[in-house]
């Protein structure tokens, strides 16, 4: 790993240049002024898809600046222009994927379901690999940098899964406010369970999701937590 790589891991704020010491990036991708030319997004966009992937083969340690951009086929100013260290360039790609995983869900329109089509909808907006096969490696590896990077795995807690787990944890509550579930029910619990579930099937298989495990998990769950009228 070169010295570039290693610069700033850990920081989470990103540190401020002085003046004169940015080197001068070529016509094409300057910061947009009047009579420039904007940076193409489509390359940041390439440099985060080649981080992620990245991310899942070899880890965060293992992951260096110079395999992101052979992959990404660009070179190492163009994104240092962009991201000064390795560690807000992992910070921003798990931030894009996260989004683009969230922008894929169709919408959850509790109101129009029964609660059971809720509950089911909402466990399996749960799994990690809904939008992403590569989810579970990402999990394991941050997992695997907890020690070393705490900040990181922190990141993944808190805009990857807390988000998730909250839209189960609202849906349920929403129930329980219309009376399908339980006054008394542990909801928290249940999310755990529910949540735990992919973690669990995936390190018994290693494959991808069954198409009946949320239909079994609720099964399961459902008849435990529904009030009396529901049943």
């Amino acid at each position: 790993m070169s010295s570039k790589d290693q610069t700033g891991v850990g920081r989470a704020q990103r540190p401020r240049r002085k003046a004169g010491t940015q080197t001068r990036a070529p016509e094409a991708e300057r910061t947009p002024h009047p009579g420039g030319r904007p940076r193409d997004p489509a390359i940041e966009e390439a440099i985060l898809e080649a981080t992620r992937k990245r991310l899942a083969t070899d880890g965060y340690t293992r992951m260096t600046i110079g395999d992101v951009v052979a992959d990404a086929g660009v070179t190492r100013p163009t994104l240092y222009r962009r991201w000064p260290n390795k560690h807000e360039l992992v910070v921003d790609a798990l931030h894009y994927g996260l989004q683009k995983q969230r922008t894929a869900y169709p919408p959850l329109d509790v109101d129009r379901m029964t609660p059971l089509e809720a509950f089911t909808e909402a466990v399996r907006r749960l799994d990690p690999r809904y939008h992403n096969e590569r989810a579970m490696a990402l999990h394991g590896n941050f997992m695997g940098e907890a020690e070393r990077e705490p900040a990181l795995f922190e990141q993944m807690r808190e805009h990857g899964n807390k988000p998730r787990c909250a839209e189960l944890m609202g849906t349920l509550q929403q129930l329980q406010e219309a009376g399908a579930v339980r006054k008394e029910a542990d909801l928290e619990t249940v999310v755990v369970l529910c949540f735990g579930s992919y973690f669990g099937d995936y390190l018994q298989t290693g494959a991808g999701t069954p198409a009946d495990h949320v239909d079994r998990v609720v099964a399961v769950l459902w008849p435990t937590i529904r009030a009396e009228k529901h049943g």
